[in-house]
């Protein structure tokens, strides 16, 4: 892949887009209704907020260890072990700015300049972003709503078949649609990469938030695969910056290194809060009450103002709609609803450059009266003429 084929490849992150144009909107009076970003409307717990403010008042913040630091490494230990009874190295998690460096040192790490990585369409639009730049190729596997917007061992099989690849990556739930994968397929999709020569990367930032069925970690099956996780969704800490990676044996020294001289540490303080925050489940899981209730009441809402394709997802806080009985272009759609609705929300084409044209992705992470106040707004734009 040339320079010029891989930056041709980018395409703009709509959701940032559109949240930009809302917040010029807003910062000349206008009242705007948030569904376009996946952040958590509420605040990091109260005994994160306390040892934070504490910390920074008291402790000078400087770098930790590239890996990040043991406390908050232990700390995850005990997550996998309490969460899904797995048993990990605390030497194998390396703490990362966020999971965009996650999926980065990932890339790097684990696989040859110019190979193949596998992702499902629609998925999360910033891989095929993030692989282009660094001069990877994405082979993507298309899901449809007959499928559940779910990914099987038989379509991985299919897909290896039909044009090789040396990577999966694989979210659940998953982003935009919320699907999530069924513990005995999992398995069955890592078994089949590991039959293929496969090196399987797990996307698990949304775990935490399923809205009924159990989560599954890859390292239930083993540890050879890459899990990446974030303390932005569930924990409610976007702005921190703040996630991890569980690598296998082979990668640990090779990914280390890379951290050290990309990114040189995780942000100390965010540390902190995160070592507290594993400890709040509680709190966040009450958080999760009102995604699950907020959920319900929009895709409701949808449903009746004529979406189609819209039902309650598995897990995260997203709604994937077709908005085809409106528009057959998302952006258009998403332009006018902002503009004239003063609703934001994010064309499918972020999450499908094939499809994506037919479908918004509306996320309802915020508060009740935000969705409220969005579907009335909704409503009254979908009774005029686009």
């Amino acid at each position: 892949m040339t320079n010029s084929q891989q930056f041709d490849a980018l395409r703009p992150f709509y959701a940032m887009e559109i949240l930009a144009q809302a917040k010029q909107k807003e910062a000349l009076g206008e009242k705007v209704c948030h569904l376009e970003v996946g952040e958590p409307g509420a605040q990091v717990a109260p005994e994160v907020r306390e040892a934070v403010a504490t910390a920074v008042l008291n402790k000078p913040q400087g770098y930790t260890h590239a890996k990040g630091n043991a406390s908050l490494r232990n700390g995850l230990v005990e997550y996998y072990r309490q969460q899904h009874k797995a048993i990990v190295d605390p030497d194998d998690i390396l703490i990362t700015n966020g999971s965009s460096a996650g999926f980065i040192l990932a890339f790097l790490s684990g696989f040859e300049r110019g190979a193949k990585i596998a992702v499902t369409r629609p998925g999360y639009p910033a891989y095929l972003n993030i692989l282009s730049s660094l001069g990877f190729e994405a082979v993507e596997i298309e899901l449809s709503p007959d499928q559940s917007w779910r990914l099987d061992a038989e379509a991985v099989r299919d897909a290896h078949s039909r044009n090789q690849f040396d990577g999966l990556l694989l979210a659940s739930p998953s982003n935009p649609t919320g699907a999530m994968i069924e513990r005995d397929e999992f398995k069955q999709i890592v078994e089949a990469c590991r039959e293929l020569d496969v090196r399987f990367i797990s996307d698990e930032i949304y775990h935490g938030l399923s809205h009924g069925m159990n989560e599954t970690t890859a390292l239930e099956f083993g540890n050879d695969a890459i899990v990446i996780n974030s303390f932005s969704k569930y924990y409610c800490m976007t702005g921190w910056r703040l996630g991890w990676m569980v690598l296998p044996k082979d990668l640990v020294r090779r990914t280390e290194i890379m951290a050290q001289n990309m990114f040189i540490s995780a942000p100390s303080m965010s540390q902190l809060a995160g070592e507290i925050a594993l400890k709040c489940r509680d709190y966040y899981d009450a958080q999760k009450v009102q995604y699950i209730s907020n959920g319900l009441l929009l895709t409701r809402a949808l449903q009746e103002m004529g979406f189609a394709d819209v039902c309650q997802s598995d897990g995260a806080f997203y709604a994937y709609a077709d908005i085809s009985p409106f528009s057959n272009d998302s952006v258009y759609f998403c332009q006018k609803l902002l503009d004239r609705g003063d609703v934001a929300a994010t064309p499918g084409v972020d999450f499908d450059r094939v499809n994506g044209n037919k479908f918004v992705r509306f996320s309802y992470a915020g508060s009740r009266e935000t969705i409220e106040d969005a579907i009335e707004k909704m409503a009254g734009f979908l009774s005029r003429p686009l």
